[in-house]
């Protein structure tokens, strides 16, 4: 392991927790802040809970300090990720008071999933420290973490940024140019626009979308990208195959108008019981233990 280094966390949250975690369990010190008193007070509890499920060191969980106070947390890091919520305004603040009491030499690095970077730290003084580093949820059980360099970022912070993450068992990579929604969400929320439009065309139910992906090219990802996909079948038939179907593919500039008449009428998703299918309790926390046993079941397996 790599030497110890100092890591702030902002946000206690799904997303801050874990990743606290995640270095917590590599041996570094890290400090956690968060506005609410709550999160903070079961801050621990929640990454021991998750160590414990996993087999790991339930006392890594000790190298993690509740912080009260922002300037607290970050006054001696060496790398800070925001983990805060995701609006452009709040994160410009944040780093803004970040930058005001973080050492010069920090690493600061907002873990936004579709807010393009540049917006983000366009505001800070010194703009070559400023990166994004995306997680996925959970992000102690998911390996990909996407660097998002601007047109500022120094190459030397985004070669510590990956060889720290690479340390922490992560698997990065970097994103050279600033887009919104970077490669990951940018890639899946393509096939959701896809997916929703089958359902509001007629063509077929969300049931039946959800078990078209999980029970045909859903197996194959994990173990073949689609570019690898298209060079194994060969280019040739992904270009006739192209040909014929992209014409007919949703291009709807924006949000689909049936995801529109789901949030208003209030079919919120899991949350009110029903968005694109109903869901009970029972049904919710099913599919709640089934993600998180796979993907436990693959952190297990080294995969």
């Amino acid at each position: 392991m790599a030497a110890s280094v100092r890591i702030s966390v902002i946000g206690a949250g799904l997303m801050g927790h874990g990743i606290a975690q995640v270095f917590a369990l590599r041996g570094h010190a890290v400090r956690v802040f968060d506005p609410a008193a709550a999160m903070l007070d079961t801050l621990n509890g929640r990454i021991r809970t998750n160590l414990a499920e996993l087999g790991q060191d339930v006392s890594s969980a000790e190298r993690v300090i509740a912080t009260p106070v922002l300037a607290d947390a970050v006054r001696d890091a060496d790398v800070v990720i925001e983990a805060g919520p995701e609006n452009l305004a709040t994160k410009q603040r944040l780093f803004l008071e970040i930058e005001a009491a973080a050492p010069r030499g920090a690493i600061l690095a907002s873990n936004t999933s579709v807010i393009p970077i540049t917006q983000i730290m366009a505001l800070l003084e010194h703009k070559s420290r400023g990166l994004g580093t995306h997680w996925w949820n959970p992000p102690y059980l998911v390996p990909l973490v996407e660097v998002i360099r601007t047109e500022w970022t120094d190459a030397a912070v985004v070669a510590r940024t990956m060889e720290l993450l690479r340390d922490a068992g992560k698997t990065p990579v970097t994103v050279h140019k600033d887009v919104a929604g970077f490669v990951g969400n940018r890639l899946q929320h393509a096939l959701w626009r896809e997916a929703i439009a089958l359902v509001q065309n007629g063509v077929c139910d969300a049931e039946t979308v959800d078990t078209v992906v999980k029970a045909s090219f859903g197996r194959r990802l994990a173990v073949l990208g689609p570019l690898e996909n298209a060079d194994l079948v060969g280019t040739d038939l992904t270009l006739a195959i192209h040909e014929t179907v992209l014409p007919d593919i949703d291009t709807t500039r924006g949000p689909l108008p049936y995801l529109r008449q789901l949030v208003e009428s209030g079919r919120l998703g899991m949350k009110s019981g029903e968005g694109f299918r109903r869901w009970t309790p029972q049904e919710q926390l099913a599919l709640r233990r089934r993600v998180a046993s796979y993907l436990q079941d693959l952190l297990k397996q080294g995969i």
